[in-house]
């Protein structure tokens, strides 16, 4: 154990080298750009400020989709081996400073150091490479009353990628990494809330990739609704929740633009009968507050059968007790703060609802009490009313819900009884029934014995609200390219 005083030594070292104190630019047109008004980004373990960024007009964002559009004719026009040779060496750049942007990613989201390393360590050595692997498809083949026929997949223009504050790095580059590799030139908004180590990495890369192709802005709510409606903005990628995703969709259809929507989720998982509890507690409780509970494919309800329902609650609860809530930069820390005041806020309102609701709390843990933080207790709730809005509506925060059931087919209904469709999951050890349950589960991926598992080479979709096209894999490459058929006839 480490005493308060060596922990806050350590932390202030760690701080010190992710040079917070150089400052923060955008990149528009291959240069460093400030502006006049400026965000403050907030560190979520003290509520204190880290850092400022700048909060762009309209003005710069015009600067910065001409400086794409500018860019596009000969990025396009390059062979797709020299496109990968540039994103190669802006991944091996960005993996020179992982020990940097780990800690930095840390004081802006809050999760524990070894898991914004993980994140880094993803894009570099894992989801980054497997886009070098994949190819642009071009197919020919002969076709009755058309003749020869060539099936292209060419870049659509200028991507506009929008992208959250639970997985800033990753998320907003397996948006812009496919996006250029497909040809296309990039305008990037990381989340207000979590710009800071998108933007570094942004700043040590502009020298190696052409100007103007990829282009890291930040601003308000202001922002991302202009890029929603800009003329020059070719397709928007976005990842957020439900809510915004509808508003993004209404607004880029003035523009008739292209657009992919990765929205919320509000996971289901079904426990058979026959799994052992105390071989899948701590791989169900990581799946359910992995990021504290803030991500979009977290399993958030759990079904367990009612012959085994008290082992694995009481398993579970073990292992909840023994997750440390605190700083991520400490070393002890499993879990960190919520990201930001307002997520913060939100899941105080859910816990007084709940609370007010009378429902049965099977845990709730506890939390530093010296830390001026977002910091909020894991709590599970046993058997609360599905109806109620805490359990019908995603909640973006370490709240959970378990639920007991008596049949498969029940557990199945239950399941799918919801607006969402992003993940689900199912968990026993007789590999007919799990692919029998997996099968009749309403989710763009369905696990098995696992949960939250990306992979860079399969392909990621969605059910119902949860979104629009597909993230990952070569279909998630394609998703960037216009269809263009070729159709040649002799005479």
């Amino acid at each position: 154990m480490h005493t308060l005083f060596e922990l806050e030594q350590d932390k202030e070292a760690k701080l010190e080298s992710a040079k917070i104190e150089d400052g923060f630019y955008n990149i528009i047109g291959g240069q460093r750009f400030s502006a006049a008004r400026k965000l403050s980004v907030i560190n979520p373990a003290t509520g204190k400020e880290l850092a400022t960024v700048p909060d762009v007009d309209a003005a710069s964002l015009d600067d910065a989709v001409d400086a794409a559009r500018k860019a596009f004719p000969a990025w396009r026009a390059l062979p797709l081996a020299r496109r990968k040779e540039f994103l190669n060496e802006a991944l091996i750049e960005i993996d020179r400073y992982a020990e940097e942007l780990s800690v930095l990613l840390t004081a802006e989201q809050g999760r524990p150091l070894f898991q914004a390393r993980w994140e880094i360590d993803l894009l570099t050595k894992r989801f980054g490479p497997a886009f070098m692997q994949m190819d642009i498809p071009e197919i020919e083949q002969d076709v009755a009353d058309i003749g020869h026929v060539f099936k292209r997949y060419t870049p659509i223009g200028v991507v506009g990628a929008i992208t959250p504050w639970n997985l800033p790095v990753l998320i907003s580059f397996i948006k812009a990494l496919p996006a250029l590799l497909a040809g296309n030139t990039v305008v990037l908004k990381p989340s207000p809330f979590t710009p800071l180590t998108v933007l570094r990495i942004s700043d040590y890369i502009r020298d190696l990739l052409p100007s103007g192709v990829l282009n890291t802005v930040t601003g308000g709510d202001e922002l991302g609704p202009w890029m929603t409606s800009h003329p020059g903005i070719d397709h928007i990628s976005f990842t957020g929740s439900t809510a915004t995703g509808k508003r993004v969709l209404e607004s880029a259809s003035a523009t008739l633009k292209h657009v992919a929507l990765e929205l919320g989720g509000n996971d289901p998982g079904i426990i058979l009968a026959d799994v052992d509890p105390h071989a899948i507690a701590q791989d169900l409780f990581n799946s359910m507050f992995l990021l504290s509970g803030q991500g979009c494919i977290c399993l958030k309800r759990l079904y367990i059968h009612e012959d085994i329902y008290p082992a694995l609650t009481n398993a579970l609860v073990a292992v909840a007790r023994s997750a440390k809530v605190g700083d991520g930069l400490h070393p002890e820390t499993v879990l960190g703060p919520v990201q930001n005041r307002l997520q913060y806020q939100r899941l105080q309102s859910v816990w007084e609802e709940i609370r007010k609701s009378g429902a049965t709390i099977l845990f709730r843990g506890e939390v530093p009490t010296n830390e001026k933080g977002f910091f909020f207790p894991v709590t599970l709730l046993d058997n609360p009313p599905e109806d109620a809005s805490y359990v019908a509506q995603e909640v973006f925060g370490p709240i959970r819900s378990v639920f007991k059931y008596k049949t498969v087919d029940e557990a199945i209904r239950r399941a799918n009884n919801t607006s969402y469709g992003l993940g689900a999951s199912v968990w026993g050890k007789n590999p007919d029934e799990l692919q029998r349950v997996a099968r009749q589960l309403e989710a763009g991926t369905v696990w098995i014995n696992q949960h939250l598992v990306r992979n860079p080479f399969v392909p990621a979709s969605a059910y119902k609200n949860s979104g629009i096209g597909v993230e990952l894999g070569q279909e998630g490459v394609l998703e960037f390219c216009h269809i263009q058929v070729i159709g040649s006839h002799k005479w």
